[in-house]
């Protein structure tokens, strides 16, 4: 698979699958599914250049998850994976302990 290296404050996010039956056992048919606002961090560039010419380093970590915008980024294919490409600033939060969430 190519390798993608993103650029000053962008990151780029895996996905993660949708849900495909709710909490009662129902199957979510493909044409319902929402679109997952939750994705894995792949990579992260370097920061974002500051106007006195410091770079601020991205807050999120590779492996980190986070949660993002429904329609927040660009999404791409790299090799046989589709991937999103979001600045820092769409992302909303990262998850801090799953478990506790689900």
């Amino acid at each position: 698979m190519p390798t993608i290296r993103p650029l000053h404050n962008n990151v780029i996010v895996k996905r993660l699958k949708a849900r495909a039956e709710t909490a009662g056992g129902l199957l979510i048919p493909e044409t319902a599914k929402e679109r997952p606002q939750e994705g894995l961090v792949i990579s992260g560039g370097n920061g974002k250049l500051l106007t006195n010419g410091d770079i601020k380093a991205v807050d999120v970590q590779e492996g980190d998850t986070v949660l993002f915008g429904k329609y927040s980024g660009i999404e791409a294919r790299l090799g046989d994976e589709n991937i999103l490409i979001l600045g820092e600033d769409d992302i909303l939060a990262v998850l801090q302990d799953k478990k506790a969430y689900s």
